[in-house]
């Protein structure tokens, strides 16, 4: 899969959540990324580990984040997970703006749920 990126502004940080499962201690921390534009979309995006201390997203910062999706199946629901994997603080132009990046500002219509 290409590399996959979202920019947006930091609406909210969410409660670092942790654990114990068979491979040992894990955390995890949400954040809520809100895209631009005349509808504007907000993405729960997830980052674990040392993840969390090494981006340190702050409510309110620009930024853009470099994701992985997977989904998985659990009793015929399927989850979607959208990872960080690195995170970028300000617009995160490069030679090719518009490469890979999830535009949804012009997505219009209402999701019913």
């Amino acid at each position: 899969m290409d590399e996959l990126k979202v920019k947006g502004k930091v609406a909210q940080i969410l409660e670092e959540q942790s654990g114990t499962g068979k491979n040992g201690e894990w955390r995890k921390q949400d954040f809520i990324l809100e895209t631009p534009g005349k509808y504007p979309k907000k993405i729960c995006i997830t980052q674990w580990g040392d993840k969390i201390d090494q981006f340190n997203v702050q409510e309110g910062e620009e930024v853009t984040v470099y994701v992985d999706l997977q989904s998985r199946e659990y009793k015929g629901n399927w989850y979607t997970d959208v990872k960080a994997w690195k995170v970028e603080r300000g617009d995160g132009d490069s030679d090719d703006p518009e490469e890979n990046v999830i535009d949804m500002s012009d997505m219009d219509h209402d999701v019913p749920f």
